[in-house]
């Protein structure tokens, strides 16, 4: 994913989908697609079941939710 630059293709605004990470000009959001590809569904079925997506659009939302995970204090559950 090395070149991949999440900033083209994420947007965030809050009069849209309750400011939920999302890909730019949809209401796809950043949750979806890696929750989807988590389940197991895998980039060709995402670009299917949405064909207004791009693969750059499954990079950048990936791209997206590691940035996050190195910026942000992940807290365990308890359990």
């Amino acid at each position: 994913m090395a070149g991949v630059d999440w900033t083209e293709r994420i947007v965030v605004d809050a009069a849209r989908m309750g400011g939920e990470p999302c890909i730019r000009g949809t209401r796809i959001t950043v949750a979806l697609i890696v929750g989807s590809l988590a389940d197991g569904d895998n980039p060709e079925d995402l670009l299917d079941a949405y064909p207004q997506l791009k693969i750059e659009d499954i990079r950048a939302a990936l791209r997206y939710a590691a940035e996050c995970m190195r910026v942000s204090c992940v807290v365990p559950l308890a359990g």
